[in-house]
């Protein structure tokens, strides 16, 4: 039997360009983000001219691991999960299965959220950390953003669900 999909890490930045802050809960506000996020605040790296629904990004730890064994091949340094700049590390699921998330609305630790777009690798971290292979490793493997639809807490070990599921 395989294991089901959970959180595996959370992180917020308080600011654009700080560095990623590990949380053990994160308080979600609908239609907003991660109470203490840089995207939830208004305060981001994005473009003014193009908005989109950047309340939370996901990433699939799995997509982190297939990306550092390619840089490890490469002779780069491999990427942690704060480096990837996405606000959820969601474990036993691939990068693939999370990227077929956007469009659909699912479930973390009970609350909705629905995907809204793939975050494609940018230059973002890649300028952060002064490492430009960010780009070419995480290509497909970049997580994916979502719209937060209820409010609540959200803690390691909670479940990814397509259907509503109770909290233990």
């Amino acid at each position: 039997m395989t294991a089901s999909p959970q959180i595996h890490s959370l992180y917020i930045a308080n600011l654009a360009g700080e560095p990623m802050i590990q949380i053990g809960q994160a308080n979600i506000v609908s239609g907003e983000g991660i109470v203490g996020d840089r995207y939830a605040a208004g305060l981001g790296a994005f473009s003014v001219k193009q908005p989109k629904i950047r309340h939370i990004s996901l990433i699939a730890l799995s997509g982190i691991a297939d990306a550092n064994r390619e840089l490890l091949a490469n002779q780069h340094i491999p990427f942690n999960e704060g480096d990837t700049r996405r606000n959820i590390v969601i474990k036993h699921l691939s990068a693939d299965e999370l990227n077929k998330l956007v469009g659909k609305t699912f479930y973390l630790g009970g609350l909705a959220f629905k995907g809204t777009e793939l975050c494609v690798p940018c230059q973002r971290p890649a300028k952060l950390l002064a490492r430009p292979d960010f780009i070419k490793a995480f290509e497909g493997r970049g997580g994916i953003r979502v719209e937060a639809l209820e409010s609540g807490i959200l803690t390691n070990e909670d479940l990814l669900t397509h259907q509503l599921n109770i909290r233990r």
